[in-house]
């Protein structure tokens, strides 16, 4: 039977997060190994982190990193280039920071979409409910959930995303409940709803159980 869940939550609130998921039998011990929750989002832009996330997709980080500080040079004295003038940019120009071809399209298609206004400004994202800002922007080219949901939790701060398809969090799980495969997505979904409305943390609780065992510093909990 699933637990009550709490009243929603407006903000990631970290002490409130890690005392509803403490009681939790499976996130209970990983919260005693891991500590207090340190997620604290980036305050960027949606357009910018839609940008640098598709950067980053496929490749290693330094290289996406280079690849970004190259386009950021061809804009001296923005932090960040500015959606317009991405869109003014000759045709091979962002090629030349390093992108693919469909990097390239990806990140014009999000300039163009910003400027339009389907990419929200981060006061105006406030306003949108998680769901209705995932089925706007999984409209861009190469944004698929996974990434909106990577945007929510550690650029806008949602407190309440679950993102069951990430690789990371079935893992942790799959330590944390000590199984021998990882849930489905479907399943795990259904598991998390006990979480809500900190799914957020517990997501990143289950990301640094599987960042433990990598480094062969998780202890594994005893049976439930």
């Amino acid at each position: 039977m699933l637990a009550p869940a709490a009243a929603p939550a407006r903000s990631l609130a970290p002490r409130l997060a890690r005392a509803h998921l403490a009681s939790d039998p499976v996130l209970g011990p990983v919260i005693r190994q891991v500590g207090p929750l340190k997620l604290r989002p980036l305050k960027r832009e949606p357009y910018e982190a839609l940008v640098r996330a598709i950067a980053h997709q496929q490749v290693h980080g330094r290289a996406a990193e280079a690849m970004l500080n190259r386009l950021i040079a061809l804009f001296p004295g923005q932090d960040f280039p500015h959606p317009e003038g991405v869109l003014a940019l000759p045709e091979d120009a962002i090629r030349g920071c390093g992108f693919s071809g469909a990097k390239q399209a990806a990140i014009r298609d999000i300039a163009l979409k910003t400027v339009g206004g389907l990419v929200p400004t981060r006061r105006a994202a406030a306003r949108l409910p998680d769901e209705e800002l995932i089925q706007r922007l999984v409209a861009l080219r190469g944004v698929g959930r996974w990434t909106v949901e990577m945007l929510l939790i550690f650029t806008l701060g949602r407190p309440d995303i679950l993102p069951v398809d990430d690789f990371g969090v079935r893992e942790g799980y799959r330590l944390a409940a000590g199984l021998d495969a990882q849930p489905k997505p479907r399943e795990l979904a259904g598991i998390g709803l006990r979480w809500a409305p900190f799914r957020s943390a517990a997501a990143w609780y289950l990301w640094r159980a599987a960042d433990l065992n990598k480094e062969g510093r998780f202890k594994a909990p005893a049976a439930i």
